[in-house]
């Protein structure tokens, strides 16, 4: 068992019963915004899709489950997976990842309380466990985009790994979108230039403060992000960095904290929050492991301008009291009145956070 799970282990056994009393008082919000629970009674709830129905589906890792929520009732929808992180919705159906496979459950919406099974969409991914739990979503262009991580914490294992993968909506012609990925959980098209976004986290084991993890800029596909020979603005691996020229890759637009452990993020297209808030990106920080003072547990806000971040600032802070974790956000996603919905799969709930200000911007 890796590290990675011992601690996710021993963080759920401290935070056990964390739903019945979340102190949501201390989340710390800019004015005029409030937070609530908007669905709870989800074990290690991670990635969300949303339906134009408004059922909100919730993928989990280790617990093999993944769920819905629709009108206030939570259905399980299947159990037993491996590790089903990823999920995403189109044209009635639910695609679910899995490691080494992508699954759809049929008219989903019309069974949520009697599940079909699954049909096998794609079964050639990878299936090492390392890094392989996935985030997926559709795209503008009607592809399904799924990331195959890293099998390890830095190593040069070549295609497939390391990368964002496309395929039609059948799991027909798979093919590489990018490269030098080590391992995105989070991603989202811009809503006007409709290139891709996508955060990543760095590799481990070079202290507190290095690498940073990355919000990166896919403005077309065949591009490099560097792993794992290069991190940030020009960081060299220092195992792997004297064998390419930096130039063959596409830095980060942003370099974000270290280790903060950047999961999913969205462009906010709703018309709930102030104006200042129209397509800026708000990440989900699950927050640092492999730090001597943890960092993250927290949702960031990167605000651009001309298609360019220009401020790497907190949004929502307070889920790490005093070095203690009582909730570690993983998704967000956009409900049709504008609020944003935040997964967190340590307390195994979804908040919703809204703008309560009556003087809207």
């Amino acid at each position: 068992m890796n590290r990675r799970k011992i601690l996710f282990i021993i963080m759920s056994l401290i935070m056990t019963g964390a739903s019945l009393a979340l102190p949501q008082d201390k989340i710390e919000l800019p004015p005029g915004f409030e937070i609530e629970i908007y669905a709870e009674n989800l074990p290690g709830a991670r990635s969300l899709a949303l339906s134009p129905n408004g059922t909100l589906f919730v993928g989990t890792k280790e617990q093999g489950k993944v769920y819905s929520v629709h009108d206030g009732i939570t259905y399980s929808i299947a159990d037993g997976l491996n590790m089903p992180n990823g999920v995403a919705f189109r044209d009635g159906d639910l695609y679910v990842a899995e490691i080494g496979r992508i699954l759809r459950f049929p008219d989903i919406e019309e069974r949520l309380s009697n599940p079909p099974e699954p049909d096998v969409v794609n079964q050639d991914l990878p299936k090492d466990e390392h890094h392989g739990w996935k985030f997926i979503r559709f795209g503008p262009d009607g592809w399904l985009y799924v990331p195959v991580g890293a099998p390890c914490n830095v190593c040069a294992r070549g295609d497939p790994y390391a990368s964002i993968l496309r395929m039609k909506p059948d799991g027909s012609s798979l093919e590489i979108f990018a490269r030098g990925v080590r391992n995105t959980v989070g991603f989202d098209w811009h809503p006007v230039s409709r290139e891709l976004w996508f955060t990543d986290n760095g590799r481990d084991l070079l202290g507190d403060n290095l690498p940073p993890d990355e919000l990166n800029r896919a403005s077309k596909a065949g591009l490099n992000f560097g792993f794992p020979y290069v991190y940030g603005n020009n960081i060299p691996d220092p195992q792997f960095g004297k064998e390419l020229k930096m130039t063959d890759f596409t830095p980060p637009d942003q370099e974000l904290g270290p280790h903060v452990a950047s999961l999913g993020m969205r462009f906010y297209t709703g018309k709930m929050f102030p104006d200042e808030y129209r397509d800026q990106i708000f990440i989900a920080e699950h927050g640092s492991w492999n730090r001597s003072e943890p960092i993250g547990y927290r949702i960031s806000l990167v605000r651009l301008k001309d298609n360019r971040p220009y401020s790497y600032e907190i949004f929502a802070q307070g889920w790490l009291q005093n070095g203690r974790a009582f909730g570690r956000p993983v998704d967000i996603e956009i409900l049709p009145d504008g609020s944003l919905l935040v997964s967190d799969d340590l307390a195994g709930v979804i908040y919703r956070i809204f703008y309560a200000n009556e003087n809207r911007g």
